[in-house]
């Protein structure tokens, strides 16, 4: 693994971490939102996130990124989802979307999840920016052994 090549890695896990805390911060602000855009409550977003891996398969474009250093590794957002599970019904006949049965449906957010998944992500992040800067570090002490 050539020095370029770590560094991609740890800035595509930052890029991930950080799409990724974009998204729960969407879903902390939306939490509450009982009628978005399409008239239906907010659903909870979550990012799925895969590894990217090139595989050699012998040819001489595999050879070529392998030498300039151009091969990606790391990972990747794929997709965001929605998540599935139930949204939450609360009885409040006087709310505006309340239904005939006098229950409102809320987005099946839970704020104490998102800031564990917001930690999570903001760990990752951290650990990522970590590994750029031994990396750095180690290309420096290198460059000094030259002088």
């Amino acid at each position: 693994m050539s020095f370029m090549s770590s560094l991609n890695i740890s800035g595509s896990g930052m890029t991930a971490q950080k799409f990724r805390l974009d998204i729960i911060s969407q879903n902390i602000a939306n939490a509450q939102v009982t009628r978005t855009e399409a008239g239906t409550p907010y659903r909870r977003q979550m990012t799925v996130l895969s590894s990217v891996n090139t595989v050699d398969t012998g040819t001489f474009q595999d050879a070529l990124s392998s030498a300039v250093g151009t091969q990606r590794e790391g990972v990747q957002v794929d997709a965001v989802v929605e998540d599935p599970s139930a949204l939450v019904p609360v009885y409040d006949p006087t709310h505006p979307d309340a239904n005939a049965q006098g229950y409102v449906m809320y987005p099946n957010v839970n704020t104490s999840q998102e800031m564990v998944d917001a930690m999570g992500a903001s760990r990752a992040y951290e650990a990522n920016v970590t590994a750029f800067n031994a990396t750095k570090a180690i290309a420096l002490k290198a460059l000094e052994i030259g002088k």
